[in-house]
């Protein structure tokens, strides 16, 4: 198990790389191993580590050759091997043996087609620099959680909803019997429906 999270960022928030903290610690035990951020103009990814696959290399958030594309990815894609060897006779070139770099890799080869190809659980981001858009996703079954917000100027993402709350454009408010209201989040589910939940 890891954890991801993060946000877009129109509203030119400072101190990014404090929120994004803050939202990392709250998923901690997702992925005690290692925390890794991105924090760039209008973007921050965090990501929080359970190392199984190539334990010296594999570190996230992680990177295409020229640095244009950032992943922060949850899960296990059971094929990546087969990918890879395809991805590889394309003239593809990987830094390390880990399956989320193939899926990096298979966006760029394929765009938003990558998931013909994928089997596994996952959930994921893609932040792509030369355009400034996020591309998320998660497994077909919902197996790997994927949160968001839109709230405020941000869309705000993560494994948990706990994380989610972290992020300072997030209003939370107390009701008078004690509760804590917060705006809706919302989870993609098996058909690509969005459902809501006003918590």
């Amino acid at each position: 198990m890891c954890g991801i999270c993060g946000f877009v960022d129109k509203m030119h928030i400072e101190d990014k790389e404090l929120i994004v903290n803050k939202m990392m610690n709250k998923i901690i035990h997702r992925g005690p191993d290692d925390a890794r951020s991105y924090v760039d103009t209008g973007i921050a990814l965090g990501f929080r580590r359970l190392s199984i696959i190539d334990l010296e290399e594999g570190m996230q958030p992680i990177f295409n050759e020229d640095e244009s594309l950032i992943l922060v990815f949850n899960g296990e894609i059971y094929n990546y091997k087969d990918i890879k060897k395809d991805l590889l006779a394309k003239g593809h070139q990987f830094k390390t043996k880990t399956d989320s770099e193939v899926i990096l890799h298979c966006y760029e080869e394929y765009g938003t087609d990558l998931f013909q190809h994928l089997r596994g659980m996952f959930a994921f981001v893609i932040w792509d620099k030369k355009t400034n858009t996020l591309f998320g996703a998660r497994d077909f079954f919902g197996i790997k959680p994927f949160y968001y917000a839109n709230s405020n100027g941000s869309f705000v993402f993560a494994s948990e909803i706990k994380s989610i709350i972290e992020h300072p454009t997030i209003e939370k408010k107390s009701e008078s019997n004690g509760t804590l209201k917060l705006p809706d989040i919302s989870i993609l589910t098996l058909n690509g429906d969005i459902f809501r939940r006003d918590l």
